[in-house]
């Protein structure tokens, strides 16, 4: 199974993702717990997955995080640990 990517992620991709940052008005608590479960190295599916915090999802594909949901958005792919 694949490692979430931390480096070399598309430059496009990355953009996508801070725009949802900040259009969905993460707070920094979130990203810090995003961070901690990064620190883990965590492994994840090779297709769609996702991770559900305390304020926020974490969706994404094989190695790469692809978006960040709110609360009461459906998530798609399998749950992570």
């Amino acid at each position: 199974m694949p490692r979430v990517r931390r480096q070399n992620v598309p430059p496009a991709l990355f953009q996508h993702l801070l725009d949802r940052v900040q259009s969905r008005k993460i707070p920094a608590s979130q990203l810090e717990l995003l961070a901690k479960w990064l620190d883990s190295e965590p492994e994840v599916p090779e297709g769609q997955w996702y991770k559900r915090f305390s304020g926020m999802t974490v969706c994404g594909e094989g190695e790469l995080i692809k978006t960040f949901l709110l609360p009461g958005q459906a998530p798609k792919g399998k749950p992570v640990a």
